[in-house]
């Protein structure tokens, strides 16, 4: 095993989607300067999911003309491309052009669009790719994914972005009998560093993921980290392609017996459609979970019980991601059974946070310490399980071969869609949720 590996594999995880997370915690910093306000998250969310087209492109392409795309060259292409487009922005996110009479940000709108299209594309790619090393790299990669939403949410808190208090503010009333009133106004604090620095920050962690790259593919330590069956393009090389299920499965996999027979044309044969068809909806499921769904509630679950609540469940929430890859690492149970009990605990920890968030500005326990203890906790719980459970599965469609992390990839892309689709007109159209006041909500 070789720590090296380890390193490499965890910062080009990391490349997968700093880029889009980070541009989600800068939101209060970009908001107020930019003529579209508050609307840009639900425009975001719109690009983001227009730019699936590039996974919906590799995967048809796998499916129809397997080997026929060179892997490498399209990830070194969408690395640079995320680069260049981080770099970008720090200099055009606030440039306007007028559309039909009005102001609009073009720039920032296109460049968050490529950004898009490169983190997307990253699940159909960067998952494959990683078939070429030993199946323990897989979960480094995915504690680097983890750290991809880690590290933007911890520069963020030290640039001081989203930080309000809550001054007091005098009013007099112009009546017979005038009077002077005391009220609350949340008052934003400044940013330590403007969001220029942020992008280029950004742009920088690009650049690292892209040399970790290079260096995954001709690091001579990489190289003998390397499997003997090797895979190119998605084919493997013939000595391993026409080798039979009984023999390959007890090399390939030690937690599972000898002598198993195939199950079916899946990947390997190792598990029957049924138990395929179940593995990928609980993908699609918690994907939609814990990508689109809960994230997109998060500040009307949080913000009730104060900005410190937010913040900490925030950064928490973050953290929980890679530390369950670190656990899966050392303790990778592959169990089905497992599978479901994880995702049925996390999907009842989201229940909970979403039910607080319909409450919202007046959740349970709105003005008791307790609450911030439950609502910071029921994040970390949401997160931890649900990642352990996208671990899990990842090392077991990485054993099943190159094309069901292909598959893998897409099935994550799709279920993020799917939560989009149906959380974009319940927040955004209908307001379905109020935030409140942060300085004068008054709940009974």
């Amino acid at each position: 095993m070789s720590l090296l590996t380890h390193l490499l594999a965890c910062l080009f995880g990391m490349g997968s989607w700093v880029s889009i997370n980070g541009l989600w915690v800068e939101l209060p910093l970009i908001v107020p300067q930019i003529p579209e306000g508050w609307y840009l998250p639900s425009y975001l969310s719109i690009l983001i999911q227009m730019a699936n087209v590039g996974p919906l492109f590799v995967t048809l392409m796998h499916r129809f003309h397997p080997g026929a795309l060179n892997e490498t060259a399209v990830i070194y292409v969408i690395i640079a491309l995320g680069t260049v487009a981080s770099f970008l922005l720090g200099f055009f996110w606030k440039e306007t052009v007028v559309v039909a009479g009005v102001p609009r940000s073009v720039a920032l709108l296109v460049l968050t669009f490529f950004l898009a299209a490169v983190d997307c594309t990253s699940s159909v790619t960067f998952l494959p790719f990683m078939m070429r090393l030993k199946t323990q790299y897989l979960t480094t990669y995915y504690i680097g994914e983890g750290v991809s939403g880690l590290l933007p949410a911890l520069v963020a808190l030290i640039q001081g972005v989203g930080v309000v208090h809550c001054v007091n503010s005098t009013q007099t009333q112009n009546t017979t009998n005038s009077s002077v009133t005391f009220e609350l106004q949340a008052q934003y604090q400044p940013a330590n560093f403007s969001a220029e620095v942020f992008f280029f920050f950004l742009s920088a962690m690009m650049l690292v993921c892209l040399l970790s790259f290079l260096l995954l593919n001709y690091h001579p330590a990489v190289a003998r980290e390397k499997p003997k069956g090797q895979y190119t393009n998605g084919v493997k090389e013939k000595s391993q392609k026409n080798r039979k299920c009984v023999e390959q499965k007890p090399m390939m996999d030690p937690y599972r017996p000898a002598n198993q027979r195939c199950r079916s044309s899946f990947g390997s044969g190792a598990y029957s459609w049924t138990q395929v068809f179940y593995i990928f909806v609980i993908l699609a499921w918690v994907n939609a979970l814990t990508n689109v769904v809960l994230p997109s509630v998060q500040s009307y679950s949080c913000l009730p019980y104060g900005n410190n609540a937010y913040h900490l469940s925030a950064t928490m929430a973050a953290v929980s991601n890679p530390l369950a890859c670190f656990i899966a690492m050392f303790l990778p149970i592959r169990s089905l059974v497992l599978m479901g009990v994880l995702t049925g605990i996390g999907s009842g920890v989201g229940a909970f946070i979403m039910g607080m968030a319909v409450l919202s500005p007046c959740p349970l326990l709105v003005h008791d310490t307790s609450g911030d203890v439950i609502m910071v906790l029921a994040w970390i719980i949401f997160v931890l399980s649900l990642s352990y459970v996208k671990v899990i599965i990842g090392v077991i469609l990485r054993d099943e071969g190159h094309s069901a992390l292909v598959w893998c990839g897409a099935v994550v892309q799709l279920g993020s869609l799917l939560g989009a689709v149906t959380m974009f007109p319940v927040v955004s159209v209908y307001s379905f949720f109020s935030s409140g006041d942060p300085c004068n909500t008054k709940c009974p």
